[in-house]
């Protein structure tokens, strides 16, 4: 069966924590990631709760879109189709310019494929102490500095900068992408990915004293702001893209994960033409 897509750009204007549910490492609560490759994701369950909770609850337009939510009602499939959110932009701190944003030729290939894009990718043969970046990052002697890690730059990222600078419309921070974009290897990518992640130190107080809880002091992982997912949304019957349209044009910023009390998790969302 043909199904019409669209990718969901998810764009976090500030942290955003979705918890794995259990720590086996340093982290007390950490982020979902891909198993092999480190890489935070939003699950499609979680992603589809959040859109789902846009329309009135139990309105007929959200069972046709999302089916029913109670599970003593008779099943029917959604007419929505809710994949995960991958990252495809990941910000990390630079010696110039404040801070980079990170992707690979997997992941651009991946991105390139579920946009239905011809645009060619960089090559797949850059080296670990080499890269494509754009002219904001280099420091001199085509040197960019990424956190603590030196690299070189071979190129500027200009058929990466090309594929990805429609993702968001009218964002005036996603329009410095070419002088930010730098393109490392897959497994530079991985790494950064996995480990510039925000650690926050939080504590739990006791209502009772006012003070910190026994053994109240945990540390919470969050992907930082200014990092860019996307998610492919599918349609099992026409016209179910459309409604999502225009349900995110009245609502453009949503909150996805944890803590929206606290601010975590404030994403702008815009959707976009994907592979038929």
């Amino acid at each position: 069966m043909k199904t019409n897509a669209q990718l969901l750009h998810i764009f976090t204007r500030t942290p955003l924590h979705v918890g794995a549910g259990s720590s086996v490492g340093a982290i007390d609560m950490p982020i979902q990631r891909k198993r092999h490759t480190q890489i935070p994701i939003v699950p499609g369950s979680s992603l589809k709760g959040v859109l789902r909770d846009l329309w009135e609850k139990g309105s007929q337009e959200q069972i046709e879109l999302f089916g029913p939510e109670s599970e003593a009602a008779e099943h029917v499939a959604g007419n929505l189709l809710v994949g995960e959110a991958r990252v495809i932009c990941f910000p990390v701190r630079s010696a110039r310019g404040s801070f980079a944003w990170l992707t690979s030729p997997l992941a651009l290939q991946r991105y390139a494929r579920d946009a239905g894009s011809r645009d060619s990718v960089p090559p797949t043969d850059l080296q670990d102490d080499e890269c494509l970046a754009g002219e904001g990052v280099v420091v001199q002697d085509r040197k960019v500095v990424l956190e603590e890690y030196c690299f070189t730059s071979q190129g500027k990222p200009e058929d990466a900068a090309k594929l990805l600078a429609p993702a968001l419309a009218n964002d005036e921070l996603w329009a410095t992408l070419c002088k930010r974009l730098v393109v490392v290897s897959d497994g530079i990518f991985s790494h950064f990915c996995a480990a510039a992640c925000e650690v926050q130190q939080r504590i739990r107080v006791d209502d009772d004293t006012g003070t910190v809880a026994s053994g109240g002091l945990f540390n919470q992982e969050n992907v930082p702001s200014e990092t860019l997912f996307y998610a492919v949304i599918g349609e099992r019957k026409d016209g179910a893209l459309n409604k999502l349209a225009k349900k995110l044009a009245d609502h453009p910023i949503i909150q996805i994960g944890g803590d929206e009390t606290i601010g975590l998790g404030f994403c702008t969302v815009q959707l976009k033409g994907g592979a038929q």
